[in-house]
């Protein structure tokens, strides 16, 4: 064997390559998933909660009763029977045939994640920017980077992404001389922050990158998992010719058998299938039809009642504790759905440099250095309340204010740090969470 590095075939990679990094999530799953670990930091949704004895009937009958044909290749687009009920499923929120919802404008994934993909390999050339709100969901960041694109972030608050930032950063971008393809976005209970863009800017944001030429990727894996009223409207929703519409059932169904969808435009939906069958000829047919079983024979909008029930509970369960066991100058957000919390330090702690301890200390988080493309963040946290139990909950966070107080303590012995404000949550008389 020859060579100077851990890697001989470092020389031989295309150039591509050099753009990727290790998800710091992926990163964390071998650990989070030890029995003694309190994890916080997955995304995973609470499978439990389903009527998992007639989940499994239903799949059973699948193989048994049609494998020859739910075993067998499909299309690149996907199954007309799925995609008429992705329809059903998206005109909860608004996104019907008033506004231009066809199944054959709908384009099967697998999972959310490849329909990301598929929308960069349309879109992005190497060197094109791509504005995404800070923090944003990783996932996304690795998609971006594989393409050689930049990501400008757009600093938001507890109202989501701030139009007027957006405004500045299209500027910015134009005299730099840089070409911004498309505005990605988590509009409804972002990820990680939790925050949803008010109503009142929605139409702004629309209107900005309606004037500025962008076209926009609304991402909405979380839009119904909502605990305490109505989401606002999709931003495809109330605009059809521009935005692109992405889903998946990994948040309200299933994420193992990776079933996903893109609403496109009309025009770019052929490109859309054609880049999808050169990636993987087809999704699954099985996955297909088991998501369209589902909905057609289980009761799925009252499971999506059992859904928020359950995450509110969770929830709750964890902004008490963090209002009983944080320590001073920690803030986070309240979000009204979805999966997580994004927490903010108190002044001089490093979350990535905790990690280690948190890990000893038998409790998981995401740093929050992995939702921002410079590697920034150093001084948020994602945290995760879908998929532990209440009273794990609790005893996680404790056991992560406990860690925190003893790098608070370390500093005070070794270098000063303030300590700003009381314990308190974003939007009370605490500073808010700095999301920029």
């Amino acid at each position: 064997m020859t060579g100077t590095t851990l890697d001989d075939y470092t020389d031989r990679y295309a150039r591509r390559v050099r753009g990727m990094t290790a998800s710091e999530i992926r990163a964390l799953f071998a650990v989070a998933s030890r029995p003694e670990v309190v994890s916080l930091a997955g995304g995973a949704p609470y499978i439990a909660a389903l009527p998992l004895d007639a989940v499994g009937e239903m799949l059973g009958q699948l193989g048994a009763e049609h494998g020859t044909t739910t075993l067998q290749y499909g299309i690149g687009q996907g199954l007309p029977e799925l995609r008429e009920r992705i329809c059903e499923v998206m005109a909860l929120s608004g996104i019907d045939a008033s506004c231009g919802a066809s199944p054959e404008d709908v384009v099967v994934t697998v999972g959310g994640q490849q329909a990301l993909d598929l929308v960069a390999r349309l879109f992005l050339d190497p060197g094109d920017v791509v504005l995404a709100e800070g923090p944003t969901y990783v996932g996304a960041l690795g998609v971006f980077q594989a393409a050689q694109a930049q990501v400008v972030h757009v600093p938001m608050d507890d109202e989501g992404l701030i139009p007027e930032a957006l405004e500045a950063a299209v500027a910015d971008c134009a005299r730099a001389g840089q070409r911004v393809k498309f505005l990605y976005t988590i509009p409804t209970y972002q990820n990680p922050a939790g925050v949803t863009l008010s109503e009142e800017r929605r139409e702004r944001v629309l209107d900005i990158c309606e004037r500025a030429g962008l076209l926009v990727v609304e991402d909405d894996p979380y839009g119904q998992l909502g605990f305490e009223s109505e989401a606002p409207a999709p931003l495809r929703a109330r605009r059809r010719d521009g935005v692109f519409y992405l889903s998946t059932f990994s948040k309200t169904f299933a994420p193992g058998l990776r079933v996903g969808w893109i609403l496109a435009p009309h025009a770019v939906r052929d490109k859309l299938v054609i880049a999808s069958e050169a990636q993987i000829l087809c999704p699954s047919g099985y996955a297909q039809a088991a998501v369209s079983a589902y909905l057609r024979t289980m009761p799925w909008q009252e499971q999506l009642k059992v859904y928020r029930e359950v995450y509110r509970e969770r929830r709750d369960a964890m902004l008490t504790a963090l209002a009983d066991l944080m320590p001073a100058g920690t803030t986070w957000t309240r979000p009204a759905g979805g999966l997580f919390v994004w927490a903010t330090l108190p002044e001089g702690l490093d979350s990535k440099a905790m990690m280690p301890r948190a890990i000893a200390a038998r409790v998981a988080y995401v740093p929050g250095t992995g939702f921002y493309a410079d590697g920034s963040g150093s001084s948020h946290m994602r945290l995760n309340f879908s998929f532990p139990a209440p009273e794990r909950i609790r005893e996680g966070v404790r056991r992560l204010a406990g860690v925190m107080e003893q790098d608070i303590a370390m500093r005070r012995v070794f270098g000063q740090v303030s300590q700003p404000g009381r314990r308190g949550q974003a939007g009370a008389d605490t500073p808010g969470p700095d999301l920029a």
